[in-house]
């Protein structure tokens, strides 16, 4: 071997430890990465999703040695982006940062989806989760027993909103009535997350299922009051409001997820590259507290083997409530 040689091996191979990798991964990865890698955020600028890409963006570029630029690709409910990177050479340079709709609802309520959310990713790491919530105006009631109470005794004359047809809020609100015997309250779809929020804030409509982050500041207000957390455990950030299973309602868990996701087909050394920076990412407390401040709760045990199940949980819990609520598009 060529001195010149020698010299780039080892030096391939300290830049590897450095990111917590065995050398055989080293060996079989070269110099991977060379060049900038791109990150798909399937959604416009300056909601969650976006945000908690850039900061993970931010946080991951020292670690590989070379940019991680932000691309938001939104449109079709983030199905755009997320066939973009589904098309991508896999060969790690474009990733996509994953949802709950991009892969555990689009692709079985809109017609035309151009990909597999299994078949056509190879999964890296599941780095955060925000749990659904239901909250009410103030007027209505004042926990979530007396809601449950007064939309039986009055079948029909309630409401909920949500953040749109076949979003993970409506998806989350069939799965509640559902799980709370079938109760009869009529769904309202909004365009976004704030638009029922705000409709709720006036009184507009009595009650919203939507994600914890879009309505713990009005609840600390007091302008509305989030009754339960669709989650196995409470808030970090709010640890007064309890979870609906602790209310009575059995397996009423929903939420929406952040997954680093590869094109299928990417090879395993450079998956594993990644997989170990993305944990040394999820595992700094100052990430940690800034996820905490958006309400996503971090993901410290993931890996690619079980981001792969989860995905698929996630689908085969979803499928038959979509199935049976028959909603269609977006």
């Amino acid at each position: 071997m060529k001195k010149r040689n020698v010299l780039r091996f080892g030096l391939a191979i300290t830049a590897t430890l450095a990111l917590g990798l065995p050398p055989l991964a080293a060996q079989a990865q070269g110099t991977y990465p060379e060049r900038p890698i791109r990150l798909v955020i399937p959604f416009a600028p300056g909601g969650n999703t976006d945000i908690v890409g850039r900061l993970f963006g931010n946080k991951i570029t020292p670690l590989l040695g070379q940019s991680v630029v932000i691309d938001n690709k939104g449109g079709a409910g983030g199905t755009i982006g997320s066939a973009d990177v589904a098309r991508a050479k896999p060969d790690g340079y474009t990733l996509l940062l994953g949802t709950s709709s991009t892969h555990a609802i689009n692709p079985f309520v809109m017609e035309n989806v151009s990909y597999d959310p299994v078949k056509d990713f190879a999964p890296i790491d599941v780095i955060g989760i925000t749990s659904m919530a239901i909250a009410v105006h103030p007027t209505v009631a004042r926990s979530l027993q007396e809601l449950i109470k007064r939309v039986k005794a009055s079948p029909g004359k309630y409401s909920y909103g949500s953040c749109g047809t076949g979003s993970i809020c409506h998806v989350a609100g069939e799965l509640f009535k559902k799980q709370t015997g079938g109760l009869d309250i009529v769904h309202v779809p909004y365009r976004s997350s704030g638009q029922s929020v705000q409709d709720l804030v006036a009184g507009q409509i009595p009650i919203v299922s939507g994600t914890f982050s879009s309505l713990v500041t009005y609840h600390r207000s007091g302008k509305v009051r989030i009754l339960a957390v669709f989650s196995e455990k409470r808030s970090n950030t709010e640890p007064d409001i309890p979870t609906a299973i602790e209310l009575g309602v059995p397996g009423m868990v929903a939420a929406t997820f952040n997954v680093l996701l590869a094109p299928a087909g990417t090879p395993k050394p450079i998956i594993d590259t990644l997989y170990q920076a993305t944990r040394k990412v999820t595992s700094d407390a100052a990430f940690q507290r800034d996820l905490d401040r958006l309400t996503v709760e971090p993901v410290t045990d993931s890996n690619p083997e079980k981001a792969a199940r989860f995905i698929k949980g996630e689908i085969a819990k979803w499928a038959p409530i979509i199935k049976a609520s028959g909603m269609k598009g977006r």
